[in-house]
């Protein structure tokens, strides 16, 4: 019956162990891209061109993020190259530097190790988008319309809202009114644009619902705008490494046009065709290049059983190091009522960050020490998972020991056996059902929690989620929703089984009568 936390410590070590040893993938070349469309075909395309140079194996690592994210990736060796724009690494990335012309542009990035392509074809600006009957009732042409309107509800996507071209300076330069403005998903915006749950939005200028929509694009008549024409950035150190890295990408060098690549979003958008699919094709058309072997294909059987191993690894790799940790820090909270207080402090605080803000503050924190980010089993989604595992591990085992009554311990100690012996032989069996309690409730907020993993490419149930909101497919997002749901049940589960194997008959039939 005193098996418990022991046998939980152990199998903390082990994982602890077993995460830390994982290789990385050696001698691949990752390419990466954002959480858009538009952003994961360029990456399929990026990826395809290098595989047929003979550049293998290529990683594509799809939605990692937004622009920070990448860039930041990029410059620290965890990816080699992605799709980026000239306007917003001037406006997001070398704010207030003077990088006006691509040559001083390219000899900003080469002071970070990064090349720049030649422009890939087509410029992708930020635009204002309101509904044609919207913009046929206010007479709306272009942004400046807007000022007289104050009463239009604006829906903006979340990278927008901070943007140095974004929202504010918008705002100030056309001298807009609009005070009610909600950050989203940019997938989300047309939706609730089209549901008449915001008035206008953000949108991208090749952006597929703008060919198929009733969606009128306001006119930028303040060229408030810069050019956004569409570049690869990829590390020197990786083309010096690999000399068919360089070569291959500039020959995608004007060869995309605005109107393929909003065709190409639609074919995904609305098609349903896969990014790798429309790539493919893209390459066939336009610069004959025709795959000697066919798209790799999975079932969703597999896909959902690569998921559920990603994000099995991201809830144990978390959660049990957090129970070797919470488990003697809930007896130190019991016994030292003092420290107690500020141990409960501190794991609460914790567990009021809010989630992103946390693993944003961690990635940041991780590239500065040069520490892995992107991807498998990434030290700042663990970290998070495992630091919003302790307060409730911690709470309970503190309340486990404390439930204790006061004579089984005088007892204890009448009878003269040690500190050691009384806390293995008698207080932890007696604080074991807390204990499994604190520990299935972290359990199961980390399976939810670990869905956020996605958002940096460490995969799990929230990958499929993420696309299936791009997409608007409910199918997709169910791929996700439905095994997480199922593995939840199951830990519940699980974790009755342990009650009934760890803890004694009388321990569990008073837990029920109380």
């Amino acid at each position: 019956m005193n098996r418990a936390p022991g046998t939980l410590i152990v199998l903390a070590l082990v994982a602890g162990g077993h995460f830390a040893a994982l290789p990385a993938a050696q001698g691949a070349v990752t390419v990466a891209s954002k959480m858009f469309t538009e952003s994961v075909v360029l990456g399929e395309i990026l990826k395809q061109t290098l595989e047929a140079a003979g550049i293998k194996p290529v990683k594509h690592k799809a939605e990692l993020g937004g622009t920070r994210v990448l860039f930041d990736g990029l410059v620290a060796g965890e990816i080699d190259a992605y799709v980026e724009y000239t306007g917003t690494l001037r406006e997001e990335i070398f704010a207030g530097q003077d990088v006006a012309t691509d040559e001083a542009l390219a000899a900003a990035l080469a002071k970070r190790g990064i090349a720049m392509s030649a422009p890939l074809g087509f410029n992708n600006p930020y635009a204002m988008a309101v509904l044609r009957d919207t913009a046929e009732r206010l007479k709306l042409t272009k942004v400046s319309d807007l000022a007289d309107h104050p009463e239009l509800r604006v829906g903006l996507s979340n990278e927008f809202l901070q943007r140095g071209d974004g929202w504010p300076a918008l705002r100030a330069a056309y001298r807009l009114p609009q005070q009610t403005v909600e950050g989203m998903d940019h997938a989300l915006a047309y939706l609730r644009l089209k549901a008449g749950q915001v008035d206008f939005i953000d949108a991208y200028a090749t952006d597929a619902e703008l060919s198929r929509s009733a969606i009128v694009v306001l006119q930028d008549d303040l060229d408030h705008f810069p050019r956004y024409d569409s570049i690869v950035l990829y590390r020197q150190e990786t083309a010096r490494a690999e000399p068919r890295l360089a070569p291959a990408i500039e020959s995608l060098a004007g060869t995309i046009s605005t109107e393929r690549m909003a065709a190409m979003n639609a074919a995904v958008k609305f098609d349903e065709q896969s990014e790798a699919a429309v790539a493919a094709q893209f390459l066939a058309d336009e610069l004959g290049v025709a795959r000697t072997e066919p798209l790799p294909t999975t079932t969703i059987a597999a896909q959902i059983a690569h998921r559920t191993k990603q994000h099995l690894g991201l809830v144990l790799g978390s959660l049990l190091p957090a129970i070797a940790v919470a488990i003697p820090l809930g007896i130190v909270a019991a016994k030292f009522p003092s420290l107690g207080q500020a141990i409960l402090a501190v794991t609460g605080v914790v567990q009021t960050i809010p989630s992103l803000a946390l693993l944003a503050l961690l990635m940041t924190a991780a590239i500065r020490l040069q520490i892995k980010t992107l991807g498998d089993w990434s030290p700042a989604a663990l970290i998070a998972l495992f630091l919003y595992s302790l307060l409730p591990i911690v709470r309970n085992t503190a309340a486990g020991f404390q439930g204790i009554a006061p004579h089984l311990r005088e007892s204890a100690e009448a009878l003269g056996l040690s500190r050691w012996y009384r806390l293995r032989r008698i207080e932890l069996p007696l604080a074991t059902p807390m204990i499994l309690a604190g520990v299935k409730t972290a359990a199961v907020m980390n399976i939810g929690f670990a869905a956020l993993g996605a958002l940096i490419g460490a995969g799990g149930y929230g990958q499929p989620i993420m696309t299936g909101i791009r997409l608007n497919n409910v199918g997709i997002i169910m791929q996700g929703a439905i095994p997480a749901a199922v593995l939840a049940i199951v830990v519940q589960l699980g974790f009755e089984a342990a009650e009934r194997w760890l803890v004694a008959p009388a321990l569990r039939q008073s837990q029920r009568a109380a």
